[in-house]
């Protein structure tokens, strides 16, 4: 694969980074007032519903990065591609910070939603799970003296804790929990989701903004690693 060998990433992720940053901006700035100021206050939530258009994105986004994460781990450890490696490296803090987001905007619109900051809801202990295994991974990756080491054991708890999304996705359909069930993407939803025009709008606009972000954040921190890789060899 092209993109496999470190000076070809570079290139691209020198392209692609402010690509994707200005993408990021120009999604947050109307995104942002959309949500904070043009949406609707819902009948039942009023504007504590407006911590969604924080708090969904950063879920979603949480879990494609982990997803990123278990691919590169297969990528890393069947084909030996270092930047495959490099990634996982970057990208984990990226992902826990998403998820950390996911779970303090989560507990801040259970409060006024549910009454209490935090109950052992599926869909809640399942993100703390993903939450855990991104710590895991910047653990293990540090935990030996050679990095390829580190690599190779963080790639193995990726891959195993692609278990853990479709529990995250589903959860709200297995068992019976506080959290509401999807609004876009349950299958009986598809193609007629229950949340208002006025609010999916915002809601979209800003996942499309977390998203650039995080791709520009894993790039750049993809690029970084390389660069350290390399300075530490020639050392």
């Amino acid at each position: 694969m092209r993109f496999a060998n470190p000076t070809n990433f570079k290139s691209l992720s020198r392209k692609l980074v402010p690509l994707f940053s200005v993408l990021a901006l120009a999604c947050l700035i109307p995104g942002l007032w959309l949500a904070l100021v043009a949406s609707p206050v819902d009948a039942t939530q009023h504007d504590s519903v407006r911590i969604m258009y924080i708090h969904v994105p950063a879920a979603w986004v949480s879990m494609m990065a982990y997803a990123s994460l278990g691919s590169a781990g297969i990528a890393f450890l069947v084909w030996k591609h270092i930047v495959a490696g490099l990634y996982m490296r970057a990208v984990a803090p990226v992902g826990a910070i998403f998820t950390a987001i996911c779970l303090v905007s989560g507990s801040l619109w259970g409060m006024p939603t549910w009454g209490t900051w935090w109950v052992w809801d599926a869909r809640l202990t399942s993100m703390l799970i993903l939450f855990f295994l991104y710590i895991g991974i910047i653990i293990l990756d540090r935990a030996y003296d050679h990095p390829d080491r580190g690599l190779m054991a963080s790639s193995w708890l990726s891959i195993i804790g692609l278990i853990n999304l479709p529990i995250i996705k589903f959860s709200v359909d297995w068992w019976n929990t506080l959290h509401q069930p999807a609004s876009l993407t349950s299958f009986k939803r598809m193609g007629n989701p229950s949340i208002a025009p006025e609010m999916l709008t915002p809601l979209l606009i800003m996942a499309c903004a977390f998203t650039f972000l995080f791709l520009a954040l894993a790039f750049a921190r993809t690029q970084q690693a390389i660069d350290d890789r390399k300075a530490a060899t020639n050392a």
